[in-house]
Parts: C-alpha cells; structure tokens; sequence
C-alpha cells in the first residue's frame, strides 16, 4: 500500500468507494470478542502487524486489551447504519479501510463506552498507541472538529511518524488535512 492510503481521511465529506476492499486483509490472532472467521477480525497487513505488536506490549504490561471490531465492508455499514451519531454512514467508516480497530476489555465485558478511557487498558492506549502507529481517532473534545462523538475505544493506523506528531501537538486527522501548510510532522 502507498503510504498516502494509511495517513487518507475517511469520513462523510471524504468517503471511500463502495466498492473499496483493502489489499491484503489478514487476521493475525489478537484476543477477539469474535469467533474465528467473523470478516470483523481482519486488518489491513500493516495495521495488523502494528497491532499485533501493541497487543503483546499491554499484555507484557498486564493488562487484558480485546479487539472487539476491525474491518468492515460497505455493505456490513450499510446494515449497521441507523442514523446515529454513533455509526458512521457506508462508505465513510474507517473500518471499511481495514485500519480502524475498536478495543475493550474483559472489566467491561468488552462494550465500547466512555467508561474504557479510564480502564488500566484505556490509559495505556492512549499514552502508547502512538508508539505503534495508531491513533485514538475520536478525542474528547474535537466533536465538532471530527463530526464523530468521543469514542475512546476507536483506534486507527496512520503510521508510527504521524501518529507521534498528531499525538504530541493534539490535533486530529481533520486538523492535518485541513491545515497541510501548518501541520507537517516530520518524515
């Protein structure tokens, strides 16, 4: 994959095609809230080698990280998508592009809620994901920035360099896109 393809901005004004599948989908056996074969424990290859990697790490740090959706295809939103504020519209989730991933953990009986920011797990993703190329993609706060609600649960691939950039000056992806001339992160 072009390195464009892990840093691009999905959302409702910039939408992937319906017809968008990811090269190279894989399921590299992370601890899944879903049985073997389920399409929602794939991951692009690159962001399944990066979670791959910070999953060992916040278990070696005794922790109990759990995926609980990755990829999804544009029909599989389509079927999800009620109108809420909570799921985005077909075409504009970024788990069409097989890098967004949502976590919990087994003290929440692995639901996304706000109550995983303050879990030992949610505390450690947000202060080491970046090292490992992801994002916390839907920060309290940037609601009105990222037309999403804060979702601390909802990780995205962007690469280790603009993971670290985006995580050290706070800003969002939409922020990078938005303001390109500003918002360089190193190479």
């Amino acid at each position: 994959m072009h390195r464009d393809f892990y840093t691009r901005l999905i959302s409702r004004e910039h939408p992937l095609p319906e017809a968008f599948v990811p090269e190279h989908l894989i399921d590299i056996g992370l601890p899944f809230e879903a049985a073997p074969g389920d399409p929602k424990r794939l991951l692009e290859y690159q962001a399944a080698k990066a979670a791959s990697q910070l999953f060992h790490a916040c278990h070696k740090s005794g922790l109990n990280l759990w995926a609980v959706s990755g990829y999804r295809s544009f029909q599989r939103q389509k079927e999800l998508f009620t109108g809420s504020r909570f799921v985005a519209a077909p075409g504009a989730s970024e788990h069409q592009s097989g890098l967004a991933l949502d976590v919990s953990c087994p003290s929440l009986h692995m639901e996304l809620c706000e109550k995983f920011a303050s879990t030992g797990e949610g505390r450690w993703l947000k202060r080491n994901a970046s090292l490992y190329g992801f994002i916390l993609r839907y920060p309290e706060n940037k609601e009105e920035i990222t037309g999403m609600p804060y979702e601390p649960w909802h990780i995205r691939y962007v690469t280790k360099p603009l993971a670290s950039w985006l995580t050290i000056t706070n800003l969002t992806l939409e922020e990078y896109h938005n303001f390109p001339q500003r918002c360089t992160p190193p190479p």
